[in-house]
């Protein structure tokens, strides 16, 4: 059985937008070349890159970052390999429709990517009617806010640790 999927936002979660006064600049080895430089990059702390390998599941970028530049600029950064990215449709009716309900724009594909799959979401914009949506669809979900002023914190990776691991299967 595979393991459980983490999607993974990047802006919020891994690039907080909180004040940088105070808060440790992490500037990388080699800066990213042209189009993919970004001075926000540096707020990327790079320790959370082993707590997030060491979690029970398969983790998959679901950003609007292009995969090309998550894996280029953010996933080095964090010492993680090239990961699997989301692969977002073209505007549809449903959006329109998700919209007016309160979903997020991300929510539906998500759950159409898990495929039955248990997953965690990380992002720093889901709300009550996205968890409500995905749980009325019977999925094995936790959709999982974080605070974009912090982004992930010691406290965020707990209640992860703990919920992917109940989701996640038994190793005989």
């Amino acid at each position: 059985m595979p393991r459980p999927l983490l999607f993974l936002d990047i802006d919020g979660p891994l690039i907080p937008f909180g004040s940088p006064a105070g808060r440790p600049a992490f500037p990388a080895v080699r800066p990213s070349p042209g189009r993919l430089a970004n001075p926000l990059l540096d707020r990327i702390d790079p320790a959370l890159g082993p707590t997030l390998a060491a979690l029970p599941c398969e983790l998959v970028w679901a950003t609007s970052w292009t995969a090309e530049d998550a894996n280029a600029s953010v996933a080095p950064r964090l010492g993680l390999p090239a990961l699997p990215a989301v692969t977002w449709p073209e505007p549809s009716a449903d959006d329109a429709r998700d919209e007016r309900a309160g979903l997020h724009w991300k929510t539906r594909t998500l759950l159409r990517r898990a495929a039955g799959r248990p997953f965690a979401w990380v992002d720093d914009e889901t709300t009550g009617a996205d968890r409500d949506w995905v749980a009325a669809q019977g999925a094995l979900a936790l959709l999982h806010g974080v605070d974009p002023r912090q982004g992930l914190t010691e406290r965020d990776f707990a209640v992860l640790a703990a919920w992917l691991s109940g989701a996640a299967p038994s190793i005989p």
